[in-house]
């Protein structure tokens, strides 16, 4: 039986943190009315993150383990994770818990169309005038940049200033519109996610713009939601990154005018 929900989670040297992000994952999932499956993908690690995840999988429920034995990139780990996931949505994160799970009971709305609160409806006669819907989205992601978002405590103001240009090009390039397309909490419907990553090219950081990306092109709607993100000071993203990241973003733009994608819907 197909889970309602697929978690991946990309790892790399993260024997330190992993196993907290897990039982607290575990800790949030289990009251879930839903099914759920947790796949680990290790990338490649060079400490014991494989052998960690092993030894906890007895306490936590549906966890899984794909154990890679060289580095792909986090690009290529989550594509990986994306297509041998079985759930009806698939959601990736990080490993560090910037972004607790149970974010994911917040874009559930918007993969369904629903009514929202407060709204009225004529039984006999159908929706009435001032009814209002949820719209119907195929990819929901988490945004440090809506309004409502909270970052505890604030990034410093390098990786801030940072952030922001580099937004500023990536929407000009490839996603106008999407104001964080970097942060790790972004959810798929199952034919989204076979869709976009099947033809997923990028193994780097400018993964996440080229899903984004390839979401537009393929005709799929964004929607992007609040979310209480905690910083973690220990993060592996260094500045060289938001380099490689422009490059690929450059990249990605290339390769959709140039139909190496296949055809957009």
């Amino acid at each position: 039986m197909k889970p309602f929900l697929s978690v991946i989670i990309p790892a790399y040297n993260e024997a330190e943190r992993l196993p907290l992000t897990l039982v607290d994952m575990d800790k949030r999932l289990s009251g879930a009315k839903y099914s759920y499956e947790i796949l680990v993908v290790n990338d490649g690690s060079t400490d014991n993150t494989a052998e960690i995840v092993q030894k906890i999988a007895p306490a936590i429920k549906n966890l899984k383990l794909i154990d890679n034995k060289e580095n792909q990139g986090k690009g290529g780990v989550v594509k990986q994770g994306m297509l041998l996931a079985k759930g009806e949505y698939r959601l990736f994160t990080d490993a560090d818990n910037s972004t607790t799970i149970d974010h994911f009971e917040k874009m559930l709305p918007y993969f369904k169309s629903s009514l929202r609160a407060g709204s009225r409806m004529n039984t006999n006669e159908g929706a009435s005038r001032d009814t209002k819907v949820h719209e119907k989205y195929d990819v929901v992601i988490g945004s440090r940049a809506v309004r409502g978002s909270k970052l505890e405590p604030p990034q410093p103001f390098y990786r801030q200033l940072l952030g922001k240009l580099s937004n500023i090009i990536i929407q000009l390039t490839n996603v106008p519109g999407i104001w964080d397309t970097q942060c790790g909490f972004k959810a798929f419907t199952a034919e989204a996610a076979e869709k976009i990553f099947s033809v997923s090219k990028v193994n780097g950081w400018g993964f996440d713009i080229e899903a984004l990306a390839l979401a537009r092109h393929f005709g799929y709607r964004i929607k992007e939601i609040p979310v209480h993100w905690v910083n973690d000071a220990k993060s592996h993203v260094k500045l060289s990154a938001y380099l490689k990241t422009f490059v690929e973003d450059i990249k990605i733009r290339w390769w959709i005018i140039s139909g190496a994608y296949g055809r957009s819907n």
